[in-house]
């Protein structure tokens, strides 16, 4: 964001807020693609502004959703919690929410890991509100048709982005396996994350995970968090955390978060998480394959070096020898 003055504005509005000094709006620095954080000094707060939906939301509805995502995934224990709501208007067309601050460093992988599946167990292990009561969140009837429908609008930027014939073929392959899968095991759904790569926990002093960016939580397939948090795709996208994760280190994780969760969870997800790894890959190929063709100008004033970040990665991820190596692992 360019500055803090419409943000002070609406923040000066609640009575919370009233006496807030300007001087105690502090831009952090810039980490992702869709959000602004300004920490209030002094107040164990964040602030936390959107650029723009990646839901395709408005703005008011947008907020409305993230709002529930934080009120509903607190007692976690293992995200901020939702201090206030700042409604959009003419001072902040996106509004915003003010969130507590987590005070904690970038994962370290693969030694955070476990951490970060004890997170996510605790995510997943809330209990389920009945099906009337789950909006605004995302509650799809089936959660694996759901991401597959997501794959298939999403896969039309493999042949746009220009991609290297190999690379075009093995993703149609695997595009082919995605739509021929078909499930037998009931669907487990819980509260799920969705966007949880590393980047998104930071760790604590104490080494606790916690998950900070709630825009797109939804009640789904707890395999599809297991999966995004886990593959290449994933680990390698955020600068400070990025590694690659051996098979047993990835096995490790899995049996952290089964020991974590009631068992018959654990019993529930085991048999769709295999399957459900190709599938999340395959959504976040097809959002890096967009980002490819519409780069920066889907994130605005997004600072260069990010963009520049975010566009090696995308070529990295669609190569054909990176693809044929994540897809290892399920042929």
């Amino acid at each position: 964001m360019t500055g803090t003055t419409g943000l002070h504005g609406a923040l000066t509005r609640l009575p919370a807020f009233a006496g807030l000094p300007s001087g105690a709006l502090e831009p952090m620095p810039r980490r992702g693609v869709a959000h602004d954080h300004v920490r209030l000094v002094g107040k164990g707060l964040v602030a936390r502004v959107p650029r723009w939906s990646q839901l395709g939301l408005d703005p008011l509805a947008n907020l409305e959703q993230q709002a529930a995502a934080f009120r509903r995934a607190a007692p976690s224990g293992h995200t901020p919690e939702l201090a206030a709501v700042l409604p959009p208007g003419p001072e902040l067309p996106m509004g915003a929410l003010v969130v507590t601050e987590i005070v904690g460093r970038p994962p370290r992988l693969p030694d955070d890991m476990p951490a970060i599946a004890r997170a996510l167990a605790a995510l997943h292990a809330l209990p389920l509100p009945p099906d009337d009561e789950r909006a605004p969140l995302p509650a799809p009837v089936d959660p694996v048709a759901a991401t597959l429908a997501q794959v298939e609008r999403q896969a039309v930027w493999f042949e746009r982005a220009g991609l290297a014939p190999d690379a075009l073929a093995r993703l149609g392959t695997e595009l082919e396996a995605a739509r021929a899968f078909r499930g037998t095991a009931p669907l487990p759904v819980t509260l799920v994350g969705s966007d949880v790569h590393p980047g998104n926990f930071l760790i604590d002093a104490a080494g606790k995970a916690w998950f900070t960016d709630l825009e797109k939580a939804q009640y789904g397939h707890p395999a599809i968090d297991l999966a995004h948090a886990s593959l290449y795709t994933s680990t390698m996208w955020e600068r400070e955390v990025a590694a690659v994760l051996a098979p047993d280190e990835v096995a490790a994780f899995h049996e952290v978060w089964e020991a974590a969760v009631p068992p018959a969870l654990a019993e529930a997800v085991r048999p769709w998480r295999q399957p459900l790894r190709r599938l999340t890959w395959l959504r976040t190929l097809s959002w890096m394959a967009r980002w490819r063709v519409e780069g920066a100008a889907l994130s605005p004033d997004m600072p260069n070096s990010l963009a520049a970040h975010m566009d090696a990665h995308a070529i990295d991820v669609l190569r054909p020898e990176i693809i044929g190596r994540v897809a290892a692992e399920w042929r």
